[in-house]
């Protein structure tokens, strides 16, 4: 009976290493596509698979080439320089006092619920333009901040996760004399690392991703984050500035599939690279900060 229950064994774990291994190479073939399309001419991109065919960089020269580029990409970083510190602030002030329970903090289910309640309700997008206009905040990046600058999803994730604290030692650290403040500092945060690193991932994707809230909020194509520029130089390719022979040339190795799939990788690269860093404490993270006794 141990022989048959350490063959099936074997084999679940056989069977279960093909699957993953299966439904990783099911995610990596896409993407390996569209990167394969980044680097072919327009003229080959129907014989594209997993290889570029007619090896060319001309889509990715078409997106980096022009002048207003740069200028997206300092917006975009500049945004996520102030959106991801404001995000984290918000998150860890609202997350300490809430995961207290009602004799320490009695109004916490009250302001616990109308957070919850901004997740399934919200007053629109003309409501919110407005807002960001009357308040002069119209093309300028705090207009893509100050909006998303409390995400509850990232509150909640932080909440469970201090919940399930030791609450020994924050009443060991009160016994010292320590405050609120210090106990935050000194105690939550440096424990709170894994479930900090992978809100920081999600406030990080998030504002590098976004492109509806700058082509909403924004008048001038020159105050563009990185993700609405892409959006725009790929739905509108502009041949105005080149000569008919110019013309002629880019497009035969540059069209719409080839310039999207550029702007797919320029825009994701930076996450990929930062992502197998936080990874282990993603995994950790979301787990323990979705839990909740």
């Amino acid at each position: 009976m141990v022989q048959d229950r350490s063959w099936f064994g074997r084999f679940f774990d056989i069977m279960n290493h093909t699957f993953l291994i299966g439904l990783s190479l099911l995610c990596i073939f896409p993407l390996l596509h569209v990167l394969a399309i980044s680097f072919s001419s327009s003229l080959s991109v129907g014989e594209v698979f997993l290889w570029p065919v007619d090896f060319t960089t001309d889509a990715y020269k078409y997106v980096l080439d022009k002048p207003d580029f740069l200028k997206s990409v300092l917006v975009t970083i500049k945004r996520v320089l102030l959106g991801v510190p404001f995000n984290m602030l918000m998150v860890i002030l609202l997350a300490y006092p809430l995961s207290k329970d009602s004799r320490a903090f009695p109004m916490r289910t009250l302001y616990a619920w109308f957070l919850v309640f901004t997740i399934l309700f919200n007053g629109g997008l003309i409501p919110n333009y407005l807002a960001v206009r009357y308040t002069g905040l119209l093309d300028s990046v705090w207009a893509l901040v100050l909006p998303s600058a409390v995400p509850v999803f990232n509150v909640l994730l932080l909440l469970n996760f201090f919940r399930n604290l030791p609450k020994e030692l924050e009443e060991a650290a009160l016994i010292d004399g320590a405050g609120h403040f210090a106990t935050l500092i000194r105690v939550y945060l440096p424990l709170s690392l894994p479930a900090l690193a992978t809100i920081t991932l999600f406030s990080t994707v998030n504002h590098w991703n976004a492109w509806f809230d700058g082509m909403i909020y924004m008048n001038s194509p020159l105050h563009f984050p990185l993700q609405t520029y892409l959006r725009t130089i790929v739905i509108e390719l502009d041949f105005t500035s080149l000569g008919s022979e110019d013309v002629l040339n880019l497009m035969n190795s540059v069209s719409e599939r080839t310039t999207r799939a550029a702007q797919i990788f320029l825009g994701a690269l930076p996450i990929l690279l930062v992502y197998p860093f936080l990874q282990r404490f993603f995994i950790k993270g979301i787990v323990l900060g979705s839990v909740k006794e």
